[in-house]
């Protein structure tokens, strides 16, 4: 866990402005675990250097702003987004067929579920962006849904885990085989409701 040792020494000289400008960075497809920098940021709040709550906020913020930019280009840009080197990297062609092999089946409830999908996060939000059929205020709600699952487990874990590096490590490892459970069963009950819609159609 180097990553999260340097995440920590960063986070204690610079404060909550670095935990945000790191979270947005993890948006726009920096390869930096998002889970990680929300347990540094709780991490340094249990060491007495910010407030866990504000913490929490920021943490909160940071997941926001960078999804919601990463949204946004895709919809200013639409499909002319994929010019840009930075955005190829990100979108590949094969990712791009799978997210909206994702839409076609699941429909918007795919960025609720985006948030726990570290690799295909950005690329979703970049094509919901780029289809310009979902209204913003609907992705910031679904997204935000999702965060508050997400970010108070990772900061508040590392608050309380702190001063016990080894027990942190251990509930982390059960938070995410947590989440990727939750995720199994949203992804269970979407396609349910997919395949009950499909039915009807079909019925008809």
């Amino acid at each position: 866990m180097d990553i999260l040792q340097t995440l920590i020494d960063f986070f204690t000289g610079y404060g909550y402005a670095a935990v945000f400008l790191v979270l947005l960075a993890c948006g726009f497809g920096v390869p930096i675990p998002e889970d990680v920098t929300l347990v540094a940021g709780g991490i340094i709040s249990g060491l007495g250097y910010t407030n866990e709550h504000t913490m929490f906020l920021v943490g909160m913020a940071g997941v926001l702003a960078g999804d919601s930019t990463m949204f946004m280009i895709g919809r200013l840009y639409g499909p002319r987004v994929r010019r840009f080197k930075f955005v190829r990297r990100i979108l590949t062609p094969q990712r791009f067929r799978m997210v909206q092999q994702k839409f076609a089946r699941y429909g918007n409830w795919v960025l609720f579920v985006a948030r726990f999908l570290p690799g295909l996060r950005t690329p979703i939000f970049l094509t919901a962006g780029m289809s310009r059929r979902i209204p913003f205020w609907r992705f910031l709600l679904l997204d935000g849904l999702a965060a508050l699952i997400s970010v108070p487990i990772w900061v508040y874990l590392g608050h309380f885990g702190a001063n016990n590096r080894e027990w942190l490590m251990q509930m982390v490892s059960r938070g995410q085989h947590g989440l990727y459970a939750l995720m199994a069963v949203i992804a269970v009950a979407l396609f349910a409701v997919w395949w009950r819609k499909r039915k009807r159609k079909a019925d008809c």
